[in-house]
This record gives structure tokens, C-alpha cells and sequence, in this order.
């Protein structure tokens, strides 16, 4: 073991034995004192350890001559710094650098020890992007500050999610599809659209009040598409209705188990409807196969998205979604009797089983007949006739009694709560504006999230990277916790190193925050 490795283990010895120390001399303190005291000293204990791995490797490190891949020779210059911003504290380490002049220079270390090309962690970098898709960027900042003692500013924190969310794309257009044994017969997509603020371009007017109907800030849709197969469970339209309507008088045992969407995965982009869907489609002919008997789409109301769903997958049946439908029918029972009649319950529910019975044109009728009637008020006959022609135009979509006969699912509750998790939840916090390249990179993360693909994505992301800055594939080695279990001497045995390197140093908490990382 080198001189300076050695320096490292004899401080390491000294820490741990203050650790000890600690301990033991803490008969009055309480647990929670001695926890964080503990948790320091630990994060403390990770930083010299770390600086002990890096003292070794640099010592192991050849440096006679390096061969680059068209096999031209760069010699050895010198020891080149290099930062290291780690869940332990701010490393800094020295590691050999080869040079020609008209080639350029290289640090093989860095390919070895599958560096990025900045001072980050990976492990800092899945924290910090794990965190930061389900919270503020100022609470995931705050977090690090408090717990870890690290100093990270929400610039840095953005930054990071837009590096780590190039692949995702590429990451899921390579995934093989669902093992059919765990596949069912339906396949099923839905979409729908949820506004996100958005940083104006411009300032806005300042106004004192806000007029009726005026929005507080700007926003553009986030479409959102999910994708999944179910099994087909038939019901029928009474069934349905006293689920809606009374369902404490629904027996426990009323129909067969139910089984939930299979394989589901959700996305949200705000590149706009057509580019949403069209990845749904190549996602879609992936999932298609001899397995799936039946295709159904379940977007919301909207005239726009619907054109757009039935351009892209004329295959499949579109269902408008009943939620939808029913609530155009409590609009209607509101304005006749009121928000606070007890006739409304009544007259919806006998208008939701007509609509799931396949009566359509009778419910439309009935709306129009109201309209016509001499003692319906104008604000009345405005909500009839507008309901009226949302049923008559969807006509051809709401053929609920053949849809529950084979089964299909009629509501859209799958997309209905993605847009509220995937985006509401996260985009739409307190004071939250977002750039449309920053809420996009966050998009594709927290679908990866959302998706449970976390693990498997940072896996994609880290080869993809390497091979991006190194030009060859990274050998994936079993997890570090798997070694360390295995084998628990110490891996790395160091050859004498033929020039003398740098004592690796800890990097003091208050320097400035850490650049990107120069070659």
C-alpha cells in the first residue's frame, strides 16, 4: 500500500476509534443526539474511505503510455486534479492525464471508474432526480442541505434532471414488450390533455383584479397517454348504475374478481397532441399480437383529441368516457332544479341508465323537448341544447350497452388520475412556471418514476453515457453490495505506482458550487 493510502487508514483508524469513543462517553445524551452525532461522524468516516479508494486506484494506475482506439500512443504529462461531489462531502483526488500536443489529452482513470463528464455522483445525481420529480427543487436542495450537509442550488438540481432525461426516449424505444403470460386480451389506450403554467415570454399586464373568467398565469397542455391491457369484465348497465349511485347497496360478492390494467405505462410531453400520439402508436405495435382479441380508446370529450386518436389508431373502438357523460347530466339537473333538489339524484340516475341502456336518441330527445317547453328560463334551454348536441355528436361513441357486454372498460379513471399524479401533482405546486424544455425533461423522468422503471433506466443512462464519452460499452459489474457481501477482503490490490501522485484531499462544504467538470 502506498505512502499516502497509508496516511488515509491511519486517519481512518483514529476516526473510527473517536467514533468509539463517542459512544461510549455518551451515557447522558439522548438517542436522538447521539443518532445525528453518529450520522456526521459516519458521512465523515464514507469521505476518507472514498479518498482511500481513490488513493489506491490512482497508485494502481499505469503510466507509461496510453493507447488511444486508432491506436496512435499519447505519453504521460502529469497528475491532473479532479472533483468529486459525492454523498459523503466534496472529494477532490489526482489522477494520471496523457497528452500530445495536435491529439489532446486523456485520464484513462476516469473511463475506468466510469466518471461522467461532470463532478457528480451517481449516486448524488439518482438521489437528487429522484427527489426532485416529486418535489420542489428548493425542498430537494433543502434536504440535501439539512440531512447531508451538502450545498446544491436549484440551477444545478434543473440541470441535472435535463442531462439525465436524454435517454429516456431511447431507453423505452428499446425495451422488449411485456412477457405475454402476463398480458391480457383487451388493449387499451386513453389521453387526455392538463394545462401547465408557464413562464411568460413577456411581462404580464399588471391588474388589479382579475375579470370573470380570467386565468392567473399562462398555460400549455401536457398530453398525457397511457397504455394497457385488461381483461374483459362484463356488466350490465344496472350494475353500473347502483355502483354510481348507491354503492353501499352493492353486495361485496356482486361480480366475479377484477383484474387491474396490466403493463401499464403512462407518458405526458408538451410537444403537442400528434407527437404524443404518435409514440403511442409505436408503443401500441409493440404491445399488438394474437393475445389481444379486442382494441379500445378512451380519450376524453375533446373534438380535437378525438379526430387525432381516430387518425392515429383507426383500429380501435373510441368509448366516450361515461364520467364524462354523466357529468353533462348533474349540469343539466343543477340548472332545472337546482344544486340542492332532491329531484336531481333521481332524474340523473334514470338518465345515466338510459345512456348505458344504448338510448342515446331518447335521452337527446328528452333534453330537447325540455328546451322547448315555454316555462324553461333561457339559461336553462342554453344548458339543455348545448348537452343535447355533446350527446348527438358523440353518438357513435357511447354505445355503452354493447361496451359493457363485452366487457370494456367505459371510464377513463386511468388517465384521469395520471394527469392529476403525473402533472398536477408536480407541476402545479404553490408559485410553480416552468420553461417548456425544463417541464419536458421532468415529464420523461417522472413517467419513468411513475412507470417504475427507475432502476432499470439509470442502468440504460449510465451505458449509454459511457459509451457517449468513451466511445466503448461499460462492462456491467454485479451491484456493489453483492461484492462486498462475496468477498469481504479488499478487492484492490495496487502495483506500485512508477511516478508519485497527490495526497486526495476533502473539498471544505462552504466552496463554491461545482462547475463542470473541464477534460
Amino acid at each position: 500500500m502506498s505512502h499516502n493510502a497509508d496516511a488515509i487508514v491511519h486517519e481512518l483508524h483514529v476516526e473510527f476509534e473517536s467514533m468509539l469513543s463517542y459512544v461510549k462517553d455518551s451515557q447522558t445524551a439522548t438517542a436522538d443526539q447521539v443518532e445525528r452525532g453518529l450520522f456526521r461522524r459516519l458521512l465523515s468516516l464514507g469521505a476518507r474511505l472514498m479518498l482511500l479508494f481513490f488513493a489506491l486506484r490512482t497508485a494502481a494506475a499505469v503510466r507509461d503510455e496510453h493507447r488511444l482506439a486508432n491506436g496512435e500512443m499519447l505519453p504521460y504529462q502529469a497528475e491532473h486534479r479532479r472533483q468529486y461531489f459525492s454523498i459523503f462531502g466534496k472529494l477532490a483526488f489526482w489522477r494520471p492525464y496523457f497528452y500530445r500536443p495536435g491529439v489532446g489529452g486523456r485520464s484513462p482513470l476516469d473511463q475506468e471508474l466510469a466518471l461522467g463528464a461532470d463532478c457528480y455522483s451517481d449516486l448524488v445525481r439518482d438521489l437528487v432526480e429522484y427527489l426532485g420529480v416529486g418535489s420542489t427543487y428548493a425542498k430537494v436542495a433543502d434536504c440535501f442541505s439539512r440531512v447531508l450537509g451538502l450545498e446544491l442550488s436549484t440551477q444545478a438540481i434543473s440541470d441535472l434532471v435535463a442531462e439525465d432525461a436524454c435517454d429516456v426516449e431511447a431507453f423505452y424505444a428499446q425495451q422488449p414488450p411485456p412477457p405475454l403470460a402476463g398480458e391480457a386480451a383487451l388493449l387499451i389506450i386513453q389521453a387526455d390533455g392538463k394545462g401547465v403554467p408557464m413562464v411568460r415570454t413577456t411581462p404580464a399586464e399588471r391588474k388589479v383584479r382579475l375579470a370573470k373568467g380570467a386565468k392567473p398565469s399562462r398555460k400549455k397542455e401536457a398530453v398525457v397517454t397511457g397504455l394497457y391491457t385488461l381483461a374483459p369484465h362484463p356488466r350490465t348497465p344496472a350494475e353500473v348504475v347502483a355502483s354510481l349511485f348507491h354503492p353501499e347497496r352493492v353486495p361485496v360478492a356482486l361480480a366475479s374478481p377484477r383484474t387491474g390494467p396490466q403493463h401499464k405505462r403512462l407518458w405526458a410531453t408538451m410537444a403537442g397532441k400528434d407527437a404524443a400520439l404518435g409514440r403511442l402508436a409505436g408503443q401500441v405495435a409493440q404491445r399488438e399480437g394474437p393475445h389481444i382479441q379486442q382494441r379500445v380508446a378512451l380519450p376524453d370529450g375533446a373534438e380535437a383529441l378525438q379526430d387525432r386518436v381516430q387518425q392515429h389508431f383507426p383500429t380501435f373502438t373510441l368509448v366516450l368516457d361515461f364520467i364524462h357523460a354523466d357529468e353533462k347530466l348533474w349540469d343539466v339537473a343543477n340548472s332545472l332544479f337546482g344544486e340542492t333538489a332532491a329531484q336531481r339524484m333521481p332524474w340523473v340516475e334514470a338518465q345515466s341508465l338510459e345512456l348505458l341502456s344504448g338510448q342515446v336518441p331518447q335521452v337527446v330527445t328528452e333534453l330537447r323537448r325540455r328546451a322547448s317547453l315555454a316555462e324553461t328560463t333561457t339559461p336553462q334551454k342554453t344548458t339543455l341544447t348545448q348537452v343535447a348536441n355533446y350527446f348527438e355528436r358523440n353518438t357513435a361513441f357511447m354505445h355503452y350497452d354493447q361496451y359493457l357486454a363485452h366487457g370494456w372498460p367505459i371510464a377513463s379513471g386511468v388517465i384521469e388520475g395520471a394527469c392529476r399524479h403525473l402533472v398536477k401533482d408536480r407541476c402545479e405546486l404553490s408559485g410553480m412556471r416552468w420553461t417548456k424544455d425544463g417541464v419536458e425533461n421532468l415529464l420523461r423522468l417522472r413517467a419513468v418514476a411513475e412507470n417504475d422503471d427507475w432502476v432499470a433506466y439509470r442502468h440504460f443512462f449510465q451505458q449509454q453515457r459511457h459509451q457517449r464519452l468513451y466511445g466503448v460499452s461499460r462492462t456491467a459489474p454485479d451491484t456493489l453490495e453483492n461484492q462486498a457481501l462475496a468477498d469481504p477482503e479488499p478487492p484492490l490490490q495496487p502495483r506500485p505506482a512508477s511516478r508519485a501522485f497527490i495526497m486526495p484531499t476533502l473539498v471544505p462544504h462552504h466552496s463554491a458550487q461545482p462547475q463542470k467538470q473541464a477534460a
